[in-house]
């Protein structure tokens, strides 16, 4: 795929199917990943991957986390939370490593860093005729998944990519006005 096609056609998909990628795909995937900007050549990310009974694993301690944070939670947002991680093939997990007592690279870059990380992950995904979208919510704000998934106190879930095989259409790609987002000072 040209870079320009790939730039202004990626598209978030949340309806993915199929097997896990090829190794050699899920090398380019996570190679695109690490080409990320790294202010101080820290490299502040970290993936986790979750395929086959791995994303039930992680449906059980997005449920952990729920129960945490609300008790009451009826059983259709339980079942919701535990069935959430069964929507593609593959999840990553986007982690921003954190030294928060830096010399140079402030908190803020770091996590920026690792956000990066997944925005190259999700392009690289789209070049290699993949869909993937990026999701956060609760879950990526938890400290209850955080300690389950072995992160220092310091470090920060950018968020879960998605990956699979697209399932049904493209949705429609809005039309943006660059006026309406870009000022000019000459």
């Amino acid at each position: 795929m040209q870079a320009e096609a790939l730039l202004l056609n990626r598209n978030s998909h949340p309806k993915l199917s199929g097997e896990r990628p090829s190794a050699e795909i899920m090398e380019f995937i996570y190679q695109a990943a690490l080409r990320a900007p790294d202010h101080g050549a820290i490299r502040p990310w970290r993936f986790i991957e979750f395929t086959g009974t791995g994303r039930e694993r992680l449906g059980e301690l997005f449920h952990k986390g729920l129960m945490v944070r609300q008790p009451d939670a009826d059983d259709a947002k339980q079942n919701k939370i535990r069935l959430m991680t069964l929507r593609a093939p593959v999840i990553i997990a986007v982690i921003a490593k954190v030294d928060a007592k830096h010399p140079k690279v402030p908190v803020l870059e770091q996590v920026l860093s690792a956000g990066a990380a997944a925005q190259n992950a999700m392009l690289a995904a789209h070049a290699k005729g993949l869909g993937a979208i990026w999701r956060t919510g609760d879950v990526a704000f938890d400290s209850v998944v955080d300690q389950g998934l072995g992160l220092e106190p310091e470090d920060q879930v950018v968020g879960y990519l998605y990956l699979g095989q697209i399932e049904g259409r493209n949705k429609p790609l809005p039309e943006y006005k660059t006026e309406d987002y870009v000022e000019c000072w000459s």
